[in-house]
């Protein structure tokens, strides 16, 4: 008989995204078990290089974003992203993104204004992942296996069974849990298993990607060092990224539509071009990143109690860290719904809310990076060989295709919409007063209380982060002095819900707050806001933990 290791939830995948899942778990006190196919410390891939600031919240609440923060690339190495003819060649436009010593007090710049405590950090994964395996390792609610592979899966009563083999030793064993999350990446086995299928554009662009130590070509470069550099060089187009600031790169060479061979095409030669160095120029290979840009979502991203997140549910252009942020982001909405079931305090159906509040946000995700990814292919296929000559007509050719560029490039590096605007028009657990959401684009987001949207975030008087005080749980927020409130906390304490109550009447709060209270969730979306409670508290408790039959609206 095989071995059976069981947890409440089986989590396949130890990835940014599963970690993170097992990590929002244990912090509501669910244990789990993560299986990763791969050995121990065995992921060096580079290919993800931004936190997002919705992420970094995250990192926040789990208690080690300062953490994440102090790695990567050096304190003073500037986060510009820029565009060049070449790496070493003439600069067309900075987007400037400040260093991680100026990033809490330099506000002059795109992303400068944003209403959080934790702006994005751009660091490559190979500096903040291990971060994540640390605190998984060390938690007693973790238990991570690795060199195991889940091959399928049955559901018995209110139990999965994973069947898995140890892939160094062949032994079988079985994995047992209430509920299963598959965070195992763009091949996913789970996604196989519970019937889902990708839908949408398989291939949008192929590029060739070079991981590759070159200690001299920093002090190659004729202007201040970036974090990122597009490099134009008439039809061929590139991008460097800065892995440590020092030595290590990530070069993207962007195939043209008709190379559709990776082996074809000729990675030294195109290399040296893009840089603007010699045959002298020397570098390493450390290793081949080469990849192929798609938009596809998975048609549901649940069968049961068998779930997915990250690039097991979704695959898009790697724009920005789009795809392992938004993978974060289902982790995060899943988990404290998961976590709700599985301590009691809430209906099974709560998790119904799961697809139906991340499907059409990660559809449109997908629409937004495949309609950036389809302008910058279009905008460097259209540089003139010309760009990079001598005289007048040259350098106003220059200038001109750098103020395009900054305007395209600037919406997704200071993308406030994306990582604040997005919210949950159509969710069972989220009671509606018939207001309508503001509109936001990638880079445009308005505060709203509107149920549905991100729970605005500000600064109280004391200097603290608003969501540095709210609740693990359901969090109500007092805005007006006198406000009754003793009906909802009795019903809440009735229900077992979790309820944190934060007295902001001597706060001042920015205009989106209209109301006297407010309802956030554990993942800062609201819930419920109104002038008054509603007539039928039991009513707003049932909704919010999932044992209420959806409606449109609760009286407010």
């Amino acid at each position: 008989m095989p071995e059976t290791l069981s947890a409440p939830v089986v989590i396949v995948g130890a990835g940014p995204v599963g970690l993170c899942l097992a990590l929002d778990l244990a912090s509501h006190g669910v244990g789990s078990i993560v299986a990763e196919r791969s050995p121990a410390g065995a992921n060096e891939t580079v290919r993800c290089n931004h936190v997002s600031s919705r992420t970094m919240e995250t990192f926040r609440r789990l208690g080690f974003a300062s953490e994440v923060r102090a790695v990567g690339l050096p304190d003073d190495y500037p986060n510009d992203v820029v565009v060049r003819t070449q790496a070493t060649g003439r600069e067309l436009t900075r987007i400037p993104i400040p260093c991680r010593r100026d990033r809490f007090t330099k506000k002059d710049v795109p992303d400068g204004w944003w209403p959080t405590a934790e702006p994005p950090h751009r660091v490559n994964q190979i500096f903040f992942e291990p971060i994540l395996l640390e605190r998984a390792l060390a938690s007693p609610l973790i238990t991570l296996i690795n060199d195991v592979e889940v091959t399928d899966f049955t559901e018995a009563g209110d139990a999965v069974i994973c069947v898995a083999r140890n892939t160094r030793t062949g032994q079988s064993l079985r994995l047992a849990g209430q509920y299963l999350v598959g965070c195992d990446g763009g091949g996913s086995t789970i996604r196989k298993k519970i019937g889902a299928v990708l839908e949408g554009d398989a291939v949008i662009q192929r590029v060739q990607s070079t991981y590759f130590r070159a200690p001299e070509l920093l002090g190659l470069m004729k202007h201040d060092p970036a974090w990122m550099s597009y490099l134009y060089i008439g039809n061929r187009a590139g991008n460097l990224v800065a892995i440590d600031g020092k030595e290590t790169w990530l070069l993207h060479n962007y195939l043209l539509p008709q190379e559709s061979d990776f082996g074809e095409v000729d990675r030294d030669y195109w290399l040296r071009a893009l840089l603007g160095v010699d045959e002298e120029f020397h570098y390493e290979i450390i290793r081949q990143e080469d990849w192929i840009g798609r938009r596809l979502v998975a048609d549901k991203f649940r069968t049961g109690r068998a779930f997915i997140c990250g690039d097991a549910s979704h695959l898009w252009v790697p724009y920005a860290g789009y795809g392992m942020n938004a993978g974060i982001a289902d982790a995060m909405n899943l988990s404290w719904q998961l976590a709700a079931t599985i301590n009691g305090w809430a209906s099974p159906a709560i998790l119904d809310a799961y697809e139906a509040e991340r499907h059409p946000i990660t559809d449109q995700v997908s629409r937004y990076a495949m309609s950036h990814a389809q302008k910058a292919i279009a905008e460097r296929q259209s540089i003139p060989a010309e760009v990079d000559s001598d005289g007048p007509e040259a350098e106003a050719m220059r200038a001109r295709i750098g103020a395009e560029a900054y305007a395209l490039h600037v919406q997704q590096f200071a993308c406030a919409g994306l990582n604040f605007g997005y919210f949950y028009p159509a969710s069972p657990i989220i009671a509606y007063d018939g207001a309508s959401a503001p509109a936001y684009t990638m880079y445009d987001y308005t505060p709203s209380t509107v149920p549905g949207c991100r729970t605005p975030h500000f600064l109280l008087a004391d200097g603290t982060s608003l969501y540095d005080r709210m609740g693990s749980g359901y969090t109500l927020l007092v805005l007006e002095q006198d406000t009754d409130i003793a009906a909802l906390v009795q019903a809440a304490s009735r229900a077992g819900l979790p309820l944190t109550v934060l007295d902001l009447t001597e706060e001042a709060p920015p205009a989106a707050y209209e109301h006297a209270l407010l309802l956030s969730r554990p993942d800062c979306h609201v819930a419920w806001r109104g002038h008054a409670l509603p007539a039928d508290v039991d009513a707003l408790v049932a909704r919010l933990s999932g044992h209420a039959q959806p409606a449109l609206a609760l009286a407010h």
